[in-house]
């Protein structure tokens, strides 16, 4: 569920574990990019408390015409850790575990 959009403006908000709610914009090619650049934003951010993880919820606005989406933080790092199904899923994985900062270990499975 990566919802491919095409490169568009999103707004996206996250609540810290004060509850006060941040919100940022990015230019990103689906909703999760959307979410990994708001939660690296948020991140590396020193007016951003820590935010909380598993069932916070991430709330992205897509622009032109106007979306939103909510996704559940837990759900969205199950997806990223997930097994992409395309070529293309493979490397947008890639890249948003780069963004966001953490490792992800390659396997590539050969047939013999």
């Amino acid at each position: 569920m990566s919802v491919l959009m095409g490169l568009r403006t999103c707004q996206v908000s996250c609540s810290d574990l004060k509850g006060i709610e941040h919100t940022v914009e990015v230019t990103a090619d689906s909703v999760y990019e959307a979410v990994a650049q708001g939660l690296r934003a948020f991140r590396q951010s020193d007016w951003v408390d820590a935010l909380g993880q598993g069932q916070s919820i991430v709330t992205v606005v897509v622009k032109n015409p106007e979306v939103e989406h909510k996704v559940r933080v837990q759900d969205f790092e199950r997806w990223l850790d997930s097994q992409g199904r395309t070529p293309a899923e493979m490397s947008l994985k890639n890249r948003l575990q780069e963004l966001l900062g953490r490792e992800r270990s390659l396997i590539f499975h050969r047939k013999v």
